[in-house]
């Protein structure tokens, strides 16, 4: 109990601390009714007050209990929202694939939360947690999308330890995870492990720094290949775009003008 305690006091100032050295006072973030959203939605309103307000962005996919969950969440809270849903962007440019549904769906709802907070002065507050981050498990400009994240550092299982403690409701914490992109969307379905075993081999990986060898020992392999290879391949989006550092000293007069390049 005093970990949470601890760690909900450090993310309190973190988000106050964040926002206000911006130059500005507010923040909001999108409402899902799932368990990460939750646990931000507590701890930035608990930071900021009436500063804070939630986003609830629905989709004609979304599920009845979500909306339901989320609005539940506000009312015990005290959270100030506003629902909106992003069906009509979505009806305006139709996508066959599943997938790419998805990724779209994802950032309609971004771009909604961003033009949110242009218009209040807000800075959009994160809610991808360690294990997604790791994985890659999210949409770049996205879900992954955000000014600060005051829980990328925790993985999901401590996620929920967390959210208990914090008083999430419990129709939240209960529920199986999912990003509720389509109907019956579910991230350890989709995923092909729980987040337990992932967690496991993701702390022994990251944290412990243990050897793929070390791993072999320990877990069933395919895990550990699965794990690797997300780690690894999604690099790229936890990492901002790469600039091509043209006035680098690597680059020689040479160089350049052997492909007459002229800077």
């Amino acid at each position: 109990m005093k970990k949470w305690q601890l760690i909900e006091k450090f993310l309190i100032k973190f988000i106050q601390e964040e926002i206000t050295k911006t130059g500005l006072k507010k923040g909001i973030c999108g409402l899902s009714g799932g368990i990460d959203s939750a646990v931000v939605a507590v701890l930035a309103k608990k930071s900021l007050g009436d500063n804070f307000k939630a986003f609830l962005l629905p989709s004609q996919f979304s599920s009845k209990s979500s909306v339901e969950d989320a609005l539940k969440l506000c009312k015990k809270f005290n959270i100030e929202h506003e629902t909106i849903s992003i069906a009509p962007l979505l009806n305006a440019y139709p996508i066959d694939d599943k997938v790419r549904f998805g990724n779209f769906s994802a950032r309609m709802r971004m771009a909604v939360l961003y033009d949110k907070s242009a218009e209040l002065g807000a800075l959009v507050i994160g809610t991808s947690n360690k294990s997604e981050l790791l994985l890659g498990y999210g949409t770049l400009f996205g879900d992954l999308a955000s000014a600060l994240n005051p829980i990328g550092d925790l993985y999901k299982t401590e996620i929920f330890e967390f959210a208990e403690y914090l008083g999430v409701n419990e129709e939240i914490i209960n529920k199986p995870p999912s990003a509720d992109l389509w109907e019956g969307q579910s991230d350890e379905k989709e995923l092909g492990y729980t987040y337990d075993e992932l967690d496991a081999v993701l702390r022994d990986f990251v944290d412990e720094r243990a050897t793929k060898e070390e791993l072999l020992r320990k877990y069933d392999k395919d895990l550990v290949e699965f794990v690797l290879k997300k780690v690894y391949f999604n690099q790229f989006k936890r990492k901002m775009p790469i600039i091509a550092k043209l006035k680098s000293r690597t680059i020689t007069h040479d160089f350049l003008y052997e492909r007459d390049i002229k800077l």
